[in-house]
């Protein structure tokens, strides 16, 4: 028997009037994209899913339609005008599919939830194996209180029964049309979710619940925004690059590679495995007679490899110095050498690298450190700069963004390499990443879709995992 198609309805009619912004939050930029892209790219990604219907405001129909061009996502059938409020926009969807079969299985979306995982859209589709219902859910932490029309207190509910509700919510199309009819009968339009439509127009009703996830937010106010681009930081090396590494040989097999910085450590890391994967991979260094610090030098070093190989199509910087000391006992020279290679170096190959990478659509991957966010003593310049590093990925990422070039940054955990070893000595292995693990992440998010994200690399529990659940 051929399975029930799954069908991801995503939800973006909305205006945005809590989010403080002038246009709607589902068009915010979060870590170098739309939220909506993000969203997008979940269910583009998932393999079970089949087909996404967008919902959106009349107004912003074409808006999604190039996004849905730019990104690439062929998943996406249709983009349909939603009504006036939730219910109105889930109508018009169930409207715009009326020639799916009623086993075909829904999840309804929240476009604003851009970090909804795998693991719980796998849960609601198994789920509707057995119900016509599903709701995801999280526990609640706190106290949930019942107020009356006064703002007083009159009910404290039992939290161990209590959940907070999330999105997706699933169905099969057959039962949950069949309630919205019914809804439509009567007038009833006064519901919050698709759940509360369901329950109230189906007799006997039966809505499974499935564990959701603490990091699976619905952006909603200004603040927000901020926690949501800190979650994609801290995602770490897990969703949207995901632990599978087979997409590497189709995405790098003779693709071109430059990496300044490719002598040791992570450099040399990543284009021993880039190499494993087919690129042709270009290494450049101070020892090889190429410095970051002088932009004629980077210009001539990729001039060198487009006369060679035609085209460019990644660029990986990861040259940089390590100044360990306090700065009031810091040289000129050594200040100079560290703004020079670890600020100036990633601006000199990021603009010399842009023509090529405009040209291939391709992308550009810096690293900073994890001082970046605190700078430490004794690291004051090394942090500064690495924090800069950030900054410049960040807006580049805004600004090529119309131009198909997409910048990203490693921010790998103390690191095994040749550098660390010069400033620290020999330091237990337990305690420090090794080049081979920072490169196989690295090259996941280099050619990844995603583009102004900060990739934390940590070792195995060092960060929770936000989004395997």
């Amino acid at each position: 028997m051929q399975r029930p198609r799954s069908i991801a309805v995503v939800l973006a009619g909305g205006v945005g009037a809590r989010s403080g912004l002038d246009y709607p939050k589902q068009f915010a930029k979060v870590a170098g994209r739309m939220v909506i892209e993000h969203t997008l790219e979940v269910f583009q990604r998932h393999p079970r899913v089949d087909s996404i219907l967008v919902v959106s405001h009349a107004d912003h129909v074409d808006t999604i339609l190039g996004l849905v061009h730019r990104n690439g996502f062929t998943k996406v059938s249709r983009v349909v005008s939603g009504g006036a409020d939730r219910f109105g926009s889930t109508w018009s969807a169930l409207r715009a599919l009326e020639a799916e079969p009623e086993t075909t299985k829904l999840l309804i979306h929240d476009a604003v939830r851009p970090f909804v995982s795998h693991a719980v859209l796998d849960r609601c589709i198994d789920a509707l194996d057995t119900v016509d219902a599903v709701d995801v859910v999280v526990p609640t932490a706190d106290t949930i209180v019942r107020v009356d029309a006064d703002e007083h207190l009159v009910d404290i509910p039992p939290r161990q029964f209590l959940r907070r509700g999330q999105t997706p919510q699933a169905f099969r199309y057959g039962p949950l049309v069949a309630a919205y009819r019914r809804a439509e009968a009567v007038g009833r339009r006064d519901f919050t979710c698709d759940c509360g439509v369901f329950l109230a127009m189906t007799e006997g009703a039966v809505v499974a619940a499935v564990e959701g996830s603490n990091a699976n937010m619905k952006i909603t106010v200004p603040e927000d925004l901020f926690l949501a681009d800190k979650l994609f930081q801290h995602r770490g090396d897990d969703a949207p690059f995901g632990r599978d590494t087979s997409e590497l040989g189709p995405r790098l097999a003779n693709r071109t590679l430059v990496i300044f910085g490719g002598s040791e450590g992570i450099g040399a890391a990543m284009a021993d495995a880039a190499r494993t994967h087919g690129a042709l991979v270009h290494t450049f260094s101070r020892r090889t007679g190429t410095d970051v610090g002088e932009r004629a030098q980077v210009r001539a070093a990729l001039e060198s490899v487009r006369a060679e190989r035609g085209t460019i199509d990644y660029v990986v910087n990861t040259a940089a110095v390590l100044l360990h000391k306090p700065l009031t006992v810091t040289t000129d020279e050594e200040l100079d050498q560290v703004a020079r290679i670890n600020l100036l170096g990633a601006v000199h190959v990021a603009a010399e690298s842009f023509p090529h990478l405009a040209a291939s659509r391709g992308g550009l991957l810096n690293f900073t450190s994890s001082s970046y966010t605190r700078g430490r003593a004794n690291y004051s310049l090394y942090s500064a700069t690495k924090s800069a590093v950030v900054n410049l990925t960040q807006a580049l990422a805004e600004e090529w963004h119309e131009d198909h070039v997409r910048v990203n940054c490693i921010n790998p955990e103390r690191t095994k390499t040749p550098m660390r070893v010069r400033n620290f000595g020999v330091e237990p292995d337990d305690s420090l990443l090794s080049a081979e693990r920072v490169a196989e992440v690295s090259l996941r998010v280099l050619v990844s879709t995603s583009s102004g994200q900060v990739v934390d690399v940590r070792r195995p529990g060092v960060v929770p995992d936000l989004s395997a659940s």
